[in-house]
């Protein structure tokens, strides 16, 4: 305030004295020119400060945390704060009865079809109640080929339980099948007449139960014992004298303690055969296993270390021990894997389980158990999240008494057995297998299984009807709520069968005892379907079989069904 009054008196001094100026010049001569002595040049203010007034020190950027003193509580008391005002009891109004929801695993199902194909199945169970489950289930499918005789039918029925308890849980299946079928394989002579006029009908029976008990897991003691017992039994016949009866128990028991388990697994089997040999005798072969082991686990992996004791006992005995091992290795925990191990074993021989691949086996068959020597396996699998999962195993192993089919010599439209390796020449097997299962979306589901089988024969020229390829394959498309569709693809690779040169006319009818080696040729079988839910209970559908009507064969002489397609209706309640 103080400059700004000294400018202001200075410009006013200056004013009045140009003022005065201009008066004296105005009273000078007009005609004498004008000199100017002298000026004074006046410009803008500009504060400027002192050198001495300057501040020359920076500013202290750095960053201190100032000083945290230690606080206690520990005079806080601990109490809860109690407001009752305005709070009373909730009444809870009783509802009327309602269903608690709709049961819609019930269904019956019919349908028709080319090939004189007849469907029909009905699943019944009671799922009301949270802790018990039981039901029945039956089925009928009767097909008949082009050819002369070929005919099939597949009868199903059974009954099933469950019985959730505390502690354990029960569980069991008491159920009957049969399967019928002819001998219609169609070999000739080389004069083109047929080797089978008869085509004799055969018959499969199979009556069988089975039931577990096994101890429900406790989340609140991880270290609790885990045990499980079962009960299998079947008695299978077929048309004519051959059958199989078999009884088994089986067992396992595990602890935990820590870091590691120990338990073993414990089973007998005690089975028959009748109708063996040329004598249609009866082989008694049962087995008698013990598996005891202990298994070490950390957060990455599992190593298991035991033994598999087997004692082979009936009309021949044998004792054997092999050692077992495994380890799983996560190399990304939840998605990665590998594993590794090395075992061995008995495969008890079942008449059931072969006609079961074969149902033209003929009569008067002999029997042994395949010994797996040893078997060193190891593989990857895992998973990415829930839309993708895979699985691929590399094994190896030595086998004695690999059972394998051949047509029989007399008859070629029915088989033998012969068996491949011994204790001093046994069979090497080299196999791949593979899995993979993807979600592409809520829409499309694929998955895929790969096997690929070499066999080094020991005796045998080669490993007969078995092919080296297979590959099995479905999709599953959601169309909508009410829509969708099926397909599956299955691709076998060639095989070799064996067969002899054949003339009815002559004597004996089988010309020489050589027998010449024949290709199966590979096949791909192509199937699809879909099914359309009307309203919530009726739905209709259809499905085709053999769609590129290729009627390959899988065994020397049997044509498989061409081109079949089935539609009908299914009733869910």
């Amino acid at each position: 305030m103080k400059l700004h009054k000294t400018v202001f008196k200075s410009y006013a001094i200056v004013a009045l004295l140009m003022g005065v100026g201009q008066v004296a010049f105005s009273q000078e001569d007009p005609n004498k020119p004008i000199t100017i002595d002298s000026f004074d040049v006046v410009r803008d203010y500009r504060p400027i400060l002192a050198d001495a007034v300057k501040i020359r020190r920076s500013p202290d950027m750095t960053n201190k945390r100032a000083y945290m003193p230690k606080l206690s509580y520990s005079n806080i008391p601990d109490k809860k704060l109690d407001i009752n005002t305005g709070l009373k009891q909730l009444n809870v109004q009783e509802l009327p009865f309602t269903k608690v929801q709709d049961i819609t695993s019930n269904y019956v199902k019919l349908g028709i079809g080319n090939l004189g194909t007849i469907l029909g199945e009905a699943y019944i169970a009671n799922e009301q109640y949270e802790n018990i489950r039981f039901g029945a289930f039956v089925k009928h499918l009767n097909q008949k080929g082009a050819l002369d005789e070929q005919k099939f039918s597949r009868q199903e029925v059974g009954v099933f339980g469950r019985r959730v308890m505390d502690n354990f849980t029960v569980d069991g299946v008491l159920g009957f099948n049969r399967f019928a079928t002819r001998f219609y394989g169609i070999p000739v002579d080389r004069n083109a007449e047929t080797l089978n006029p008869a085509k004799e009908a055969q018959a499969f029976k199979d009556i069988y139960f089975s039931g577990e008990l096994t101890s429900n897991y406790d989340p609140n003691n991880d270290e609790a014992v885990a045990y499980s017992a079962k009960v299998d039994a079947y008695t299978y016949s077929d048309k004519f004298d051959a059958g199989e009866n078999s009884f088994a128990l089986s067992a396992y028991l595990n602890k935990r303690i820590r870091t590691f388990n120990i338990g073993a697994n414990v089973a007998v089997d005690f089975n028959t055969i009748k109708g063996v040999g040329p004598d249609l005798g009866t082989f008694k072969n049962s087995v008698a296993t013990f598996n005891p082991y202990i298994r070490f686990k950390g957060d990455y992996y599992n190593l298991t270390l035991g033994g598999n004791i087997i004692s082979e006992f009936g009309d021949e005995s044998r004792f054997n021990i092999f050692p077992s091992a495994k380890l799983d290795f996560a190399l990304v925990p939840d998605y990665m894997k590998i594993f590794a191990g090395i075992d061995g074993g008995v495969k008890k021989v079942s008449y059931k389980e072969l006609t079961q691949l074969n149902p033209y086996l003929g009569p008067n068959q002999l029997f042994q158990n395949q010994i797996e020597r040893m078997n060193i396996y190891g593989g990857i699998e895992g998973n990415a999240g829930a839309t993708f999962g895979y699985k691929a195993k590399v094994m190896y192993k030595t086998l004695e008494g690999v059972p394998f089919f051949i047509n029989n010599d007399e008859a070629p439209f029915r088989f033998d057995l012969v068996y491949d390796g011994n204790e001093n020449d046994k069979v090497k097997f080299f196999g791949i297998e593979g899995e993979i299962n993807v979600r592409l979306s809520d829409v499309v589901n694929l998955g895929g299984r790969l096997n690929i089988d070499s066999y080094t024969t020991a005796t045998l020229d080669e490993p007969w009807f078995t092919p080296s390829l297979r590959l099995a394959a479905n999709a599953r498309f959601n169309i909508s709520e009410k829509l969708y569709i099926t397909a599956e693809g299955l691709f076998h690779g060639a095989s070799s069968g064996a067969t002899y040169e054949y003339d009815k006319t002559a004597s004996p009818v089988k010309l020489d005892g050589t027998y010449h080696i024949v290709s199966i040729p590979a096949f791909f079988d192509l199937s699809g379907g879909a099914e359309y839910k009307a309203t919530s209970n009726l739905g209709v559908f259809i499905k085709a079989n053999n769609i590129f009507n290729k009627e390959y064969e899988r065994y020397l002489y049997y044509p498989k069904l061409g081109f079949n397609i089935i539609g009908g209706v299914n009733f869910s309640f």
